[in-house]
């Protein structure tokens, strides 16, 4: 029996996902997963779902609910972190802010002002957790789901003796991409990407033994397939490798895309399969896509009207945990420390994503080596950035949190020095409840 600890566990449709891929494993169907929340009423609604999904398949799992987070973490093997620090407020400000002063952010959950406040007001929760699994879960795995990915995982990382690794989709979803442009078939595609979190790269991209590079570039000439990811066939084409990130997101992670309009208009238009608008605002489809992770409490609500198949999704987590738990070996592109180089042309201290080798034994990173200089170059742009803010977070040094946002490539595309002084200003202002004191 293996004991998994969902923390944040209110995001009511990415847990019950998390849930059924666990489930739909035989080896793990008498797991104990429980369910940890501080809002009791969505907590309430995903054990609902949980518990219904082991009533319809007549499992031995055991669900359990708690608002106790040490509760949670006791005698834990496992701990998935999917919090969301501050709620609706705050992720508004980090964005409504820096588009007030001219930073025009897509997302503003990984890089830019956006994802260096999201990492400020998160970072404690996340090392006051991972202190608390040194005394409760000290061989847990911390299997880390919330963004900022790269800086929390490095702050815990660095702070802490806790075993952590990151998990995405980008890599999944970006395959399937290529699939859909290539018209081949996703599974069959075979690659190497390595990079960092949101920016990593297809150094090998093949399929039957075939480079599929080639096909790629024309394919990138037809305006039908160009339209559905033109930044990413740009970033293609003037640095030699398709990138692990859409459109949207990539577009905010560099200088070129977004300072003007009707460049953000050409180039990230409002159908990136779904989720993203140009002009991200309250009512904006990303902010909607946002809160359909968070139903409306006061909606009527049954758990056995939710989807209860256990099909499986293409997220990582339950794959670690069946391949340590069976000594099944798989490989994925995971989220790790750079200290055993993995990167030999990045930090050593940076959180990079690789393909990683798991089994019984463990979480391996394999060696990539050196990068090609221009991509490796690129991912330092926002390398620069996480370092500082990761000080910024671990030493409270509100001169790191500002350097955090001076060095990042879209700001300063878009502001001089004194303007982003004067944005930041603004931020600290209006977030001030969800940040630690700064000095």
């Amino acid at each position: 029996m293996v004991d998994i600890a969902f923390i944040g566990a209110g995001s009511i449709v990415f847990a019950k996902n998390l849930m059924t891929d666990i489930l739909s494993f035989e080896a793990l169907q008498d797991a104990t997963i429980t369910l940890m929340d501080i809002d009791e009423r969505r907590l309430d609604r995903t054990a609902a779902v949980g518990e219904a999904l082991v009533e319809a398949h007549d499992l031995p799992a055991e669900i359990r609910a708690t608002t106790d987070r040490q509760e949670a973490l006791d005698g834990a093997d496992y701990v998935l972190n999917m919090v969301n620090i501050g709620g609706e407020e705050p992720f508004e400000n980090e964005v409504r802010i820096p588009q007030e002063h001219g930073v025009k952010q897509a997302v503003g959950d990984t890089l830019g002002p956006g994802g260096v406040f999201r990492a400020l007001r998160t970072m404690p929760m996340m090392l006051e957790m991972a202190r608390e699994m040194e005394e409760r879960c000290p061989d847990a795995v911390l299997l880390n789901y919330t963004n900022p990915m790269a800086m929390l995982c490095w702050a815990v990382d660095e702070a802490t003796d806790v075993e952590v690794v990151g998990l995405c989709h980008s890599v999944q979803h970006t395959t399937a991409a290529l699939g859909r442009y290539l018209d081949v078939p996703a599974a069959e595609i075979e690659h190497q990407v390595a990079g960092i979190n949101h920016m990593a790269w297809y150094l090998d991209l093949t399929h039957d033994d075939e480079d599929l590079y080639p096909a790629l570039r024309e394919a990138a000439d037809d305006p039908e397939i160009r339209e559905q990811d033109p930044v990413r066939f740009d970033v293609m084409e003037h640095f030699g490798a398709f990138i692990t990130e859409s459109s949207h997101h990539l577009s905010e992670y560099l200088p070129y895309f977004r300072t003007d309009q009707e460049i953000i208009d050409a180039y990230t238009p409002d159908e990136d399969f779904g989720h993203y608008t140009t002009e991200w605002m309250p009512t904006g489809r990303y902010f909607e896509h946002w809160q359909s992770y968070q139903p409306a409490l006061d909606a009527e609500f049954d758990p056995a009207e939710a989807d209860l198949s256990l099909d499986r999704s293409s997220e990582y987590g339950s794959h670690i945990i069946h391949s340590r738990e069976t000594d099944t070996t798989r490989r994925m592109n995971l989220n790790v420390r750079n200290d055993t180089g993995a990167i030999a042309n990045l930090p050593d201290e940076a959180c990079v994503e690789v393909p990683c080798l798991v089994d019984g034994t463990g979480i391996h990173p394999t060696t990539v080596g050196d990068l090609p200089g221009q991509l490796a170059a690129l991912n330092r742009t926002n390398i620069n950035v996480q370092e500082q803010a990761v000080r910024a977070g671990l030493d409270h040094d509100e001169d790191a949190l500002r350097r955090a946002i001076k060095l990042d490539p879209l700001t300063a595309a878009a502001l001089d020095l004194d303007a982003i002084d004067a944005m930041i200003d603004d931020l600290l202002a209006a977030n001030a409840e969800y940040l630690p004191d700064l000095a």
